[in-house]
């Protein structure tokens, strides 16, 4: 069992009458040759180390190796509960969370990048957040990393996941598109609305440029990651809503491809240009690394 763009997916969906992280599932055990106990305890593994990269940097604040992050997700945190606080539990959770992996992934410590380093905390920050506002039980959450990784997958094959290659929208717009994607299903909606989600937020991000300030992945990588997680969440709202986004899903995966390829490289991780190029951005560049 395979497939290689959304129409693949959502044609074995209806002929199946099954879910997208059951296709996913499927697809594992015969394309991969793992049983349904192996896949079971890597998303055991995949969980801990995601909840334990969101909630560490909340109690012991790390500075990153370059120096940029360090206590940022805290202070999220610790403003959410205030009166002037103005997104609300579970946007705010999930905001704070993204960034934490961010601190913890610049810091060298152990993530899971889903789909990148540089996106690694859009994904854990959506679903760790849904978890705990909607009291969910881990199995859903286990459903949601599958049906991420089907949209995951699909771009990898179709499109791009690399600021390198199609800048941050290929980061954070994938990594917003499968927690887009994973949200609706675990909240009872069909494969359809999931890549609606994934289309609303592969077009809300498309053309956003990957310029790491100094060549490092931490700004503006970890605000991005909590634009992601805002991003994801809007999609799914709208989808689980009964919005369709007019554009499918494959074509959107393609579009943010081309526009990818037609950014200047200067926008392209290389750190030259964007936030990178600015005169305090390549200061700071200069204090980094000594010269």
């Amino acid at each position: 069992m395979d497939f290689y763009s959304g129409q693949d997916l959502l044609d074995l969906c209806q002929k199946e009458k099954i879910s997208i992280s059951s296709a996913m599932k499927q697809r594992e055990i015969t394309m991969g040759s793992l049983s349904a106990e192996e896949i079971h305890t890597k998303l055991e593994t995949v969980l801990v180390i995601m909840k334990d990269s969101v909630h560490k940097p909340l109690k012991e604040p790390v500075r990153s190796i370059g120096g940029l992050l360090g206590g940022e997700a805290k202070k999220v945190a610790e403003h959410s509960s205030s009166p002037n606080s103005v997104c609300g539990s579970m946007l705010s959770k999930a905001i704070a969370y993204s960034m934490a992996v961010l601190e913890v992934n610049a810091s060298m410590g152990l993530i899971v990048a889903a789909p990148t380093a540089g996106s690694s905390g859009v994904l854990p920050g959506v679903l760790l957040a849904l978890e705990e506002v909607h009291a969910l039980p881990d199995n859903s959450i286990y459903d949601g990393l599958l049906n991420a990784s089907a949209i995951g997958y699909i771009l990898m094959r179709n499109a791009s996941v690399s600021g390198a290659e199609a800048g941050c929208q290929a980061e954070v717009g994938a990594a917003s598109a499968m927690a887009a994607s994973a949200v609706v299903e675990i909240m009872g909606g069909t494969p359809e609305m999931c890549l609606h989600a994934a289309s609303f937020a592969l077009s809300n991000l498309l053309g956003l440029v990957c310029d790491p300030i100094a060549g490092l992945v931490e700004s503006p990588c970890q605000s991005r990651n909590a634009i992601g997680v805002a991003n994801a969440i809007t999609c799914a709202e709208l989808a689980l809503s009964g919005v369709k986004h007019p554009i499918p899903f494959d074509e959107m995966a393609e579009a943010m491809h081309r526009v990818g390829q037609s950014l200047p490289f200067e926008l392209r991780e290389t750190a030259m240009g964007g936030c990178a190029g600015t005169p305090t951005g390549c200061a700071l560049g200069c204090s980094i690394c000594g010269k």
